[in-house]
């Protein structure tokens, strides 16, 4: 899909390296304003954001936009860390034809302002790196210098690529206008988000054994919310549901049991079932993915197999996705009581955030972010530019001054959180 077209869609949607921060100081918040007064980091935040974005990677494939973020941010005196991931286990790529990744190492990315090599920060500002396949290269609609209507497509320059430029121009900013202490920030910038969180998840656990201890008071995740502030997400679980028949020659079918037939009613009553629902997060939904079952057209199936994706609606977070399972199982009882086996992955309830940041609209989303993967007693926000709707498609596409009112929204909060930890507000 062209630009021209991303155009109209987008109007209808609403190891440790470096040393310290040498750079000279410039004013701190300051809105996107007209072509006479663009942002002074516009022509920055355009050239990393076009670099991000060119890089490929998908899942699995992150190592390149890792290596390229760990250069950019020790050039400019940042010190960084390379947190590397074991090898995933990537079985369940194939059937998307995703492969097993480019066999590079993988690695979370932790960049801190120097020179202090052993931060504790008290706010973590992170985003994903990874994307979902496939790769489409980079593109935009001007033909000279961008301004604010440019529209900027290509996979990752919403989804998180816009975050991740958005965050790293913020923090620059607010350093330059010295709003913030060095020290009191961290920026994480972690792999598989689109796939099973690992990459936050390995960073989560490894705060137990963090020297000094970690002094996390809150988190700020990029993800396309449309510039709004998220009240919290839906939560998720993966299912395999597997029909067990009997085969048989398909001109007697009295003779076997059709899997297929069984998996099929039972699939259909889950989707008219009511699973779970809140007035906050609304209904929980069921996307089936995948169907498979058979050998021939003319033999009674044994065997068939459905993979879905629930996306809960109620809590609490540690159980609400175990409640919609156990719904979820008993309505396929009722079709048959022997016929079903089920594995589960993935469950967790809705997820809640702070949304009380002065100035923002907000909002709820139905997908699922990193946000549960981070454990600990810290705020939680739940932020970024671009819509969700473009996202994961062909039509992946971001304007230019959604991009600079996220620079603003990202300084914003963390200027709030920072605020709200020291007992201002």
């Amino acid at each position: 899909m062209r630009v021209a077209e991303v155009a109209r869609l987008l109007s209808s949607t609403s190891i440790v390296l470096g040393l310290e921060l040498q750079t000279p100081l410039d004013s701190a918040v300051s809105a996107p304003s007209p072509e006479s007064n663009a942002p002074s980091y516009r022509s920055d935040l355009v050239s990393l954001h076009k670099s991000l974005v060119e890089i490929s990677s998908v899942t699995y494939s992150e190592n390149a936009v890792g290596n390229f973020l760990v250069d950019y941010l020790t050039a400019r005196d940042f010190v960084s860390e390379l947190q590397f991931l074991p090898s995933p286990n990537t079985s369940d790529s194939d059937s998307d034809g995703d492969g097993d990744g480019d066999g590079k190492p993988r690695f979370n990315v932790l960049a801190w302002p120097g020179p202090n090599r052993r931060p504790s920060p008290k706010v973590v500002v992170t985003s994903h790196i990874d994307t979902v396949p496939p790769h489409i290269p980079y593109s935009r609609d001007d033909n000279d210098e961008p301004n604010s209507e440019t529209i900027i497509a290509g996979r990752g320059s919403v989804d998180a690529k816009a975050s991740v430029a958005a965050q790293i121009t913020a923090i620059f900013e607010l350093l330059r206008a010295k709003s913030i202490n060095p020290e009191d920030v961290l920026l994480l910038f972690v792999v598989g988000e689109e796939r099973s969180g690992d990459g936050m998840q390995y960073f989560s656990d490894s705060l137990a054994s963090l020297d000094p201890p970690s002094n996390l008071k809150a988190a700020i995740f990029g993800e396309p919310t449309e510039g709004k502030l998220a009240c919290g997400h839906k939560g998720i679980i993966g299912c395999t549901i597997t029909a067990y028949g009997k085969a048989g020659h398909s001109a007697y079918p009295w003779l076997g049991k059709s899997a297929t037939e069984i998996l099929m009613r039972g699939l259909v009553k889950v989707l008219d079932t009511d699973l779970g629902s809140s007035d906050r997060f609304g209904n929980t939904t069921v996307n089936v993915g995948l169907i498979e079952g058979g050998v021939a057209l003319n033999v009674i199936p044994a065997v068939a197999v459905a993979k879905i994706a629930v996306r809960v609606a109620i809590g609490p977070e540690s159980d609400g996705g175990k409640i919609v399972a156990d719904r979820l199982e008993e309505v396929l009882k009722s079709v048959d009581d022997e016929a079903f086996g089920l594995s589960w992955t993935n469950g967790y309830g809705v997820v809640e955030c702070a949304c009380d940041v002065p100035g923002f609209e907000t909002t709820t989303t139905n997908y699922g972010t990193d946000v549960a993967n981070l454990k600990g007693n810290h705020t939680r926000y739940l932020y970024g530019p671009g819509s969700i709707l473009v996202a994961h498609g062909a039509s992946e596409a971001i304007k230019l001054k959604d991009l600079e009112a996220g620079v603003e929204g990202f300084k914003k909060i963390i200027l709030h959180a920072l605020r709200e930890e020291a007992g201002e507000l």
